[in-house]
């Protein structure tokens, strides 16, 4: 005890301690423990899937169809589709996923996955195109008290059955009970059947009356029609050629195969039996392969939140803006290109004289040049944002020698175009810089805001990417498949 008060501590201050240092002790096993969950917000963004439908054929009737997978957004990051949480087909491709296909934001139908495959190494889903559900009208207040039925009604409504009338049957006689028997007839037809009591009834008790009292069908005398069945007995006795229809007496053969050695003392061989094979079946044969000159490609969104329906139009002001910036984008799509002739050399001075007696109409200038395969598209890609303009082409001439041209672009505070991004290959070097080519415009982040998917098509191979446009800048947001094979272009 003289040694601790020696240090300045004493026994009540150890006491005091001790219980802070197991305190201490214990918190960093606190901090590291993992198992805490947290509550999600919200706002918080669910799983959201974007793929790429390709078909071919009219648009609601696909001959042959494929989905690609692009992304996936989990908790606000972008995925690829292609790999996400693969078992063996990814996520996004699993049975009975349904996707949303949109036109420029609208939606133009639904797309069911009923089973996935590879192709070229790539996981693609087909399924089937079906129309969007339609919602029923309301009825009005009207229809709704029409179609109340009282109980009375309901009654009365109940079906009746009468014996339908001919002209030939015979007049009713009215009975003690109210009801009306049919009077006794006699036929002219001598071949026509009668119906006539058993006999045993006329001397039956009267409690058998009830028993025997049932109609019996008796055949005509057999000496009024034995005249006329003996001339058909006759006839077929009679003719030795005849042809007469037997019954098969053919015995099926059990259809069982036998083998000499077979071994049955082993309980784990497995047998081979006939049947229907239980196991899973492709409901959708694989069709669409490669890639045809007439596919055709839509945004394809799954999700499982309903988002209202955010139309990406871009409405101009004057209708001669946009015939304007069409005409600019296009200037400057030939000159990328390469398609502009040069320029005049400069005309000699001279005198006025001169001028004046060797004057000659300036020729008209040369048309521009073609270009091929020309998109152009205007998004508004936020609400009150300005246009967005993407325009695509290549040039005339064999295929290994075209060069390829896509542009976005946005108008300037001039009037004028100012491009944000501009990719320009050719055939020989797609593999190095692949050709941009424009799908639609996305809401890919779930933010009400658009984003521009393109197709990133090289010579052996293709990629998927999301471009973003913001503060006057084209920034790519996402790529499938890594970021060795598409490469920025901002020549």
């Amino acid at each position: 005890m003289s040694s601790y008060r020696a240090e300045g501590f004493d026994l009540s201050t150890w006491k005091a301690i001790l219980p802070l240092i197991g305190i201490l002790a214990v918190l960093p096993a606190c901090a590291q423990y993992p198992g805490q969950v947290t509550k999600t917000a919200k706002d918080t963004p669910e799983l959201r899937a974007i793929a790429v439908l390709e078909w071919t054929g009219e648009p609601g009737k696909p001959n042959r169809s494929r989905l690609v997978p692009v992304a996936v957004l989990d908790a606000g990051q972008l995925q690829d589709g292609a790999i996400y949480l693969a078992r063996p087909e990814p996520l996004s491709l699993e049975g009975e996923v349904e996707y949303e296909l949109q036109q420029n934001g609208k939606p133009i139908g639904i797309y069911d996955i009923r089973n996935a495959g590879q192709e070229q190494g790539s996981w693609v889903g087909y399924g089937a195109w079906r129309p969007m559900p339609v919602a029923r009208p309301r009825p009005s207040q009207q229809q709704l008290a029409h179609t109340r039925i009282d109980e009375e009604d309901a009654q009365s409504d109940e079906p009746v059955l009468h014996r339908k009338h001919h002209a030939d049957d015979r007049p009713t006689t009215g009975t003690g009970n109210g009801s009306a028997s049919p009077a006794p007839e006699t036929s002219s037809d001598p071949d026509r059947p009668t119906l006539h009591r058993s006999p045993s009834s006329d001397s039956a008790s009267p409690s058998q009356t009830s028993s025997s009292d049932s109609p019996t069908l008796h055949r005509r005398d057999s000496s009024d029609s034995s005249a006329s069945g003996s001339d058909t007995g006759d006839a077929s006795s009679s003719d030795p050629d005849r042809p007469v229809l037997h019954k098969s007496r053919k015995v099926k053969q059990e259809d069982i195969g036998h083998s000499e050695s077979v071994d049955t003392t082993d309980p784990d061989r497995p047998t081979l039996k006939r049947g229907k094979s239980a196991g899973p079946n492709l409901e959708v044969v694989p069709s669409l392969i490669g890639l045809p000159p007439d596919v055709q490609q839509a945004v394809a969104v799954s999700d499982a939140k309903t988002h209202p329906v955010h139309p990406w139009t871009y409405s101009w002001a004057s209708p001669d803006d946009e015939a304007k910036m069409k005409s600019a984008m296009e200037d400057i799509a030939r000159t990328a290109l390469g398609l502009n002739p040069p320029a005049p050399p400069p005309a000699p001075k001279r005198t006025t004289a001169t001028t004046r007696k060797s004057a000659k109409p300036a020729p008209p200038p040369p048309a521009p040049a073609p270009l091929l395969d020309e998109q152009f598209h205007v998004f508004e890609l936020a609400y009150g944002s300005g246009a967005t303009m993407v325009l695509s082409a290549h040039t005339d001439g064999p295929l290994g020698k075209q060069k390829f041209v896509t542009l976005i672009a946005q108008p300037d505070l001039y009037g004028n175009v100012l491009v944000l991004l501009k990719n320009v290959t050719d055939a020989a070097h797609l593999d190095d810089r692949p050709r941009m080519k424009l799908v639609d415009a996305v809401d890919a982040m779930a933010d009400n805001r658009g984003e521009l998917l393109f197709e990133l098509r090289g010579a052996t191979q293709r990629q998927f990417a999301l471009y973003r446009v913001l503060r006057g800048q084209a920034e790519r947001l996402f790529v499938t498949g890594g970021q060795d094979f598409a490469a920025d272009s901002r020549n």
